[in-house]
């Protein structure tokens, strides 16, 4: 069963599942899904499978409630996913979704962000917010694409919320997934939840990314006080096994950095070192197949300066 524990010494000891964000291979089933976990009072992580290139993952929100409303950190990747987070948490308490953090601006965190309530304010970092709002005027938009909700404000490197008594920590630790990554941190609990900076047992996805500047800001998460971090993608587990998960994700994303640099050294193309790498155990992890070309063509652009502050490549 999903979460058996073993005993060492007198102590119950949580058992590590597979190294894979594959729901199916730790043992759930659709009918477990979507999973709700009380990670701290109030605070959950709200975890749905994800089918995303060719294969089953799962992405992960955060709630938290409090007396003067409900906070959402990401939403799912299309309105009804997110309706589906939105019922659920009707479930849970009667007090409104008031704030809706975007944490990633990647379409499977915010496709579905129009089925929050309309008078929820949405916070991103500015980043984010301006990728949203040349994503909503974009005019090659699919036709019946969802909307684009653009964040209603802003907010910086550290930003505070009082929400019904509870604070709530809006932080941006660096450019790492994204240029614009916001992680959410929760004193009362010391619950940290890392949206896509933390790929747990996922090759490190590179697309958008500032792959040197990810592992100092993943550094930087591990130096908190924090008792249960929260992945953007991955199956949750014990708080002990996240955080293990974690600091083998930093590793993963220095030893992608550090391969893709010694190829480049020896003068090879990011396609003949995405033939010639090998990355030891993270090559079974999740996404290796579709993620290992992007992570290696990613490094190499940063190695030749073209990740700029807005992270576009010169044409």
């Amino acid at each position: 069963m999903p979460g058996e524990t073993s005993s060492e010494a007198g102590v119950q000891v949580a058992a590590a599942g597979p190294e894979t964000s594959d729901p199916y291979v730790h043992g759930f089933t659709d009918a477990d899904y979507p999973r709700v976990i009380e990670v701290a009072e109030d605070v959950y992580a709200y975890e749905q499978i994800h089918p995303t290139g060719g294969e089953i993952i799962t992405t992960v929100s955060l709630i938290v409630i409090t007396p003067a409303g409900v906070l959402v950190a990401d939403g799912q990747e299309n309105p009804e996913e997110t309706q589906r987070l939105v019922d659920t948490v009707a479930g849970m308490t009667d007090r409104p979704i008031t704030h809706v953090v975007v944490a990633s601006d990647h379409g499977d965190h915010t496709g579905g962000n129009s089925a929050f309530p309309s008078g929820a304010r949405f916070l991103a970092h500015p980043t984010s917010a301006a990728i949203l709002e040349a994503s909503a005027v974009n005019p090659n938009r699919p036709d019946g694409a969802p909307p684009v909700v653009v964040p209603t404000e802003i907010v910086g490197e550290n930003t505070v919320l009082e929400l019904g008594g509870r604070e709530i920590q809006l932080l941006h630790l660096g450019r790492a997934h994204t240029g614009g990554d916001l992680v959410v941190y929760v004193p009362e609990g010391k619950v940290l939840f890392m949206s896509e900076t933390y790929l747990k047992h996922i090759f490190p996805a590179m697309r958008s990314a500032y792959p040197s500047e990810w592992v100092a800001m993943l550094d930087r998460a591990l130096e908190m006080d924090v008792d249960v971090y929260i992945p953007g993608h991955g199956v949750m587990e014990a708080p002990e096994i996240l955080e293990a998960g974690l600091v083998s994700f930093r590793d993963a994303v220095q030893r992608v950095v550090e391969e893709a640099a010694r190829f480049h050294g020896d003068g090879l193309s990011a396609e003949e070192a995405a033939e010639a790498a090998t990355f030891g155990a993270i090559e079974e992890w999740s996404l290796r197949d579709s993620q290992k070309p992007r992570a290696i063509q990613r490094v190499y652009l940063e190695l030749n300066g073209y990740l700029e502050l807005n992270g576009e490549v010169p044409g």
